[in-house]
Formats: C-alpha cells, structure tokens, sequence
C-alpha cells in the first residue's frame, strides 16, 4: 500500500479517535476490564486502539502489512497486531471474550464466512461487536452506492442492508442485543484521499459520488453468543 495512502488513512484515523472511543465505550459497556478482545480487520487499528482502556489484551488483525506496521506504532502495551484472513482467523474455538470488525464486511466477498469466523473465535456467552456502512433497500440506489464504492476502491464489493446483517447473526446464533444506525456526512475530497485517486481519476469519481454532502448510514451492532 502507498506511503501516502497509508498517512491519509492514520491521520483520519487519529482526528476521529476520541468520539471512537467514546462510543465503544458507551455501546460495549458495561465491561469488566479483564476481557481478551479481538479486532478482526483492523487495518491501522483503530477499533483496537479504542478497545485497549477498557479490557486486558486485545488482538488485532489484517493483511494489510503496512496497515500493521502503522497500527504497532499507535499501539499500547496490552495491543498486539498480527497479520491474517477474516475469512479464516488464526486462534482457535473461543478465544475472545469480546470480538470487533469495524468498516470490514463491504470488503470480502463472502461475508458470511467473516460471521462464521467471528463467531467461532468468541466465548459462548461472549460479545460481537460490527459497525459497517449500511446498503441501501432500494436496488437502484443499492447500486449506484456500490458502483461509486468499487470505482473509489476495487476492494469493495457490496454494502450490506439490515436485514441480511440480521440473517448473518441469526445463521450464526448470535442475538443482536443492540443497535443503532448512525448518519455521517463524509467529506468527498477526504474520502478520495483514503485511495490516494488523483487527476482525471480524481474528476471522474468526484462526479459518481451519489450526493454533494454524501451522507451515509453506518450500523453499531452488538451481539451475543448464545450457544456453545
């Protein structure tokens, strides 16, 4: 990944930090501080970073080497980032206590085996927290949102609407105990920068952002793991 990416990526990361934080905080609580978390998709850290004051350990992973090497140099003691597939996470069955994907689920292919995943490295009895971009029920605007998202970014594939996030977590026996959807209003000229799109490249998605103040929907989900 670009140098210039990856900077573009950590400042935005480090300006939002303290109202992420402050929602963890308020949406997780309460916890114990003796919990071992995970941040499945962490990229730069930035779920990990605002979990580490509030539980034991947290482990973060990616396979993004740079996005580590970036995410070791924010890091407390108590955070530790290793690199891996969210489709087939290195620990074994029950590891976490409570486990995070943040702004991960538009970008695999097959989101249901991140679920599955998710599921099976938390403690019966343990916590999942997603926060994602939500995709729009009209099909129309559902692809005109995807269309700007995979121009910006050929990693993404598909936002996901409520309903099949709440099917993920059904599949997987996981009971949504509580939920928010959050409107942001993205800066379109920040938001290319993530990409590090310039030119004519730059022109061209300027004009397929689907609207001038490009509000969006993000979903905070929390749920627990019922069965064993």
């Amino acid at each position: 990944m670009a140098d210039d990416v990856v900077k573009a990526r950590v400042a935005l990361q480090e300006e939002r930090a303290a109202a992420l934080a402050e929602r963890v905080a308020t949406v997780l609580a309460p916890l114990t501080g003796e919990e071992r978390a995970l941040d499945a998709g962490c990229g730069a850290g930035a779920l990990a970073l605002a979990l580490a004051p509030l539980v034991q350990e947290v482990v973060g992973v990616d396979s993004s080497a740079d996005l580590l090497a970036a995410a070791r140099e924010l890091a407390p003691p108590n955070c530790v980032f290793v690199e891996g597939d969210v489709t087939g996470l290195p620990f074994e069955y029950g590891s976490f206590d409570l486990v995070g994907c943040a702004r991960v689920l538009h970008h695999v292919r097959r989101p249901e085996l991140v679920m599955s995943e998710l599921s099976r490295v938390t403690r019966p009895g343990g916590r999942i927290l997603v926060v994602d971009q939500l995709g729009a029920i009209d099909p129309m605007v559902a692809f005109e949102q995807d269309r700007f998202e995979r121009a910006r970014d050929p990693s993404h594939t598909r936002l996901l609407p409520d309903g099949d996030l709440r099917a993920l977590f059904e599949a997987n026996d996981l009971v949504v105990v509580s939920n928010e959807v959050v409107r942001e209003r993205r800066d379109v000229e920040r938001y290319l920068d993530l990409v590090g799109a310039q030119g004519e490249e730059r022109e061209r998605l300027r004009h397929m952002a689907p609207a001038p103040t490009n509000e969006i929907e993000v979903g905070w989900y929390v749920a627990r793991k019922v069965r064993a």
